[in-house]
């Protein structure tokens, strides 16, 4: 089912590369010229302490960029469940990683996914990248950019003096999430 405006919600600890996953799908939205907006949010702690970002989809001019009431949510960890789930909209999606959020609150209005997505990056070689994994299921369940267009963002987002290292890895992550 393919979606094309979407108000996202990414969360987690610092260090756990959300706000990268987030530059991924706001490029991708860049790359097939959309309207695009990508809001980071640190704690004062940084890595370790909170961090998300807020990623806006749209073929229409956006409002703001703050996303109150989201389609989506990925979660990180139990505290991004507990303080974002509520407010994701009827209708929308909710992909928490298992591995990490061992509460995940059932909610009839919304499609719960929860994938052990730290656990399956470690298993597959990327331990890092639990976070691409979860963007690759969030594209398999919402279609929000062509593929290619998804693989030319984590192309074009993966530092060049660092593509040679790990554009592979977050390719294969990506796709690793495309199929769970």
């Amino acid at each position: 089912m393919a979606r094309r405006n979407l108000n996202i919600i990414l969360s987690g600890f610092g260090g756990q590369g959300l706000l990268f996953a987030g530059k991924i799908i706001a490029q991708a939205g860049l790359i097939e010229d959309r309207q695009v907006s990508w809001l980071p949010s640190y704690g004062p702690e940084m890595r370790g302490g909170t961090a998300n970002c807020s990623v806006v989809l749209s073929d229409d001019p956006i409002g703001s960029p703050l996303v109150t009431a989201p389609d989506a949510l990925i979660a990180m960890n139990q505290p991004s469940v507990t303080k974002f789930m509520p407010a994701v909209k009827p209708g929308g999606l909710v992909l928490a990683d298992a591995s990490l959020v061992p509460d995940i609150p059932e909610r009839e209005d919304v499609e719960v996914f929860a994938i052990p997505s730290t656990a399956l990056a470690e298993e597959n070689g990327f331990k890092t990248l639990s976070n691409v994994i979860l963007t690759g299921k969030l594209w398999a369940q919402t279609e929000f950019c062509a593929r290619e267009t998804l693989e030319a963002a984590v192309e074009k987002v993966v530092p060049a003096k660092k593509r040679e290292r790990f554009l592979q890895p977050n390719l294969d992550a990506l796709h690793l999430g495309m199929e769970q």
